[in-house]
């Protein structure tokens, strides 16, 4: 897998898991990819098993101010609703689980070296950087949960994710997409920040 595995934690489909994750926290019990598919008239995020079947899947319609998602399973069961809070000094954003459960997740901006992600609400605790592109989220109790790796140098934002504890499957997919779209308003904001919040996306 070579040294820069090391540091990156990305992987295919099919490939065996990252040296790194193995030697820290065990083999996951499943893993699970993103990609990112950006339409005229909505952001669309298909995630895939082991064998590139859809389990799930995110919709984001636009124009949206408020960014509103639903997250499906591959039935078309209802998971998770995600909605950005506007006017905030902090990147926020609320997501609502189909079992009533919520929770916010913000993103201190002004951390130059590593983002500060809480999750209120949970008691989980994200770790990681947006300039790194890994992340690891962890419970309560400081137990890995899932480990979240980003694709580098690609045009449809592909992620691999290593479930520890599958319980929190649908959880840990909700809070990607959650990150996903943070990433995005940020990078959108850095490109246009002339315009500002005034953009009306």
């Amino acid at each position: 897998m070579g040294v820069f595995s090391k540091y990156h934690r990305y992987r295919e489909a099919g490939e065996e898991a990252n040296v790194n994750n193995v030697e820290r926290f065990g083999e996951p019990a499943r893993s699970l990819f993103t990609t990112t598919k950006v339409l005229t008239l909505h952001h669309h995020i298909d995630i895939t098993d082991a064998y590139e079947q859809v389990v799930y899947e995110a919709n984001t319609k636009f124009p949206s101010l408020h960014d509103k998602t639903d997250v499906t399973d591959s039935a078309g069961r209802h998971v998770a609703h995600i909605e950005r809070k506007l006017f905030s000094f902090h990147e926020r954003h609320f997501v609502t689980m189909a079992d009533g459960n919520s929770f916010e997740l913000s993103n201190e901006l002004f951390h130059l070296i590593k983002d500060i992600t809480n999750i209120e609400g949970l008691g989980w605790r994200l770790q990681g950087n947006i300039a790194g592109l890994n992340f690891e989220l962890f419970d309560e109790t400081g137990e890995i949960i899932a480990v979240i790796g980003q694709k580098m140098f690609s045009l449809h934002d592909k992620y691999c994710i290593d479930i520890y504890q599958p319980e929190h499957e649908q959880y840990v997919i909700a809070i990607l997409v959650t990150l996903q779209h943070m990433m995005r308003d940020r990078a959108n904001a850095s490109s246009g920040s002339s315009g500002g919040s005034s953009s009306g996306n």
